[in-house]
C-alpha cells in the first residue's frame, strides 16, 4: 500500500517533469517564431513608412529601442571607464548561485562541518531535499 502511493507520486513527478520539458521546448520554438514575425512586420512597416496601424482592436506601433552590451573581451575596461567617469552605479558584481552553493559546501566540509566564521552572516545556508529523476540503465 505504502509503495503503491510512492510509485504513484514517482509517476506523477516524472510526468510533470516531462510535460515541463515539452512546454519549455514549445516556448523556445514560439519565441523564435515571434522574433521572426516581429522582424518581418517591422521591416514591412519601415519600407511602407507605416508608423502604426490598428487591426482587430489591436494597435501595432513601429518602435526603435537602443540596446548596448560590452564589446567582446573588454568588459573590465568598460566597467573601469564607467567608474572613472562617475557612472560606477551602473556596475553590478554578481556571483553565480550554483558556484556560491558549491563553494560554501566545500568551506563547511573543510571546517569540521561548520560554516567558517568569516562567512557567518554573509550567506544563508539551507538544505533542500528533492527527488532526482533520470533514466535507469537497467532494463
Amino acid at each position: 500500500m505504502h509503495n503503491e502511493k510512492m510509485f504513484e507520486l514517482a509517476d506523477e513527478l516524472k510526468s510533470l517533469r516531462d510535460l515541463k520539458s515539452e512546454l519549455e521546448a514549445q516556448v523556445k520554438e514560439t519565441t523564435a517564431k515571434i522574433d521572426e514575425a516581429d522582424y518581418r512586420l517591422s521591416e514591412m512597416m519601415a519600407e511602407t513608412e507605416t508608423q502604426n496601424f490598428t487591426r482587430a482592436g489591436t494597435m501595432f506601433c513601429l518602435t526603435t529601442k537602443t540596446r548596448a552590451s560590452a564589446s567582446a573581451g573588454v568588459k573590465d575596461e568598460l566597467y573601469a571607464a564607467l567608474r572613472e567617469q562617475g557612472f560606477g552605479d551602473l556596475v553590478y558584481e554578481t556571483v553565480n548561485a550554483n558556484s556560491l552553493s558549491s563553494f560554501v559546501k566545500e568551506q563547511i566540509e573543510g571546517n569540521d562541518d561548520v560554516l567558517p566564521d568569516w562567512l557567518e552572516g554573509l550567506v544563508n545556508v539551507f538544505d533542500k531535499t528533492t527527488v532526482s529523476v533520470r533514466k535507469s540503465t537497467k532494463r
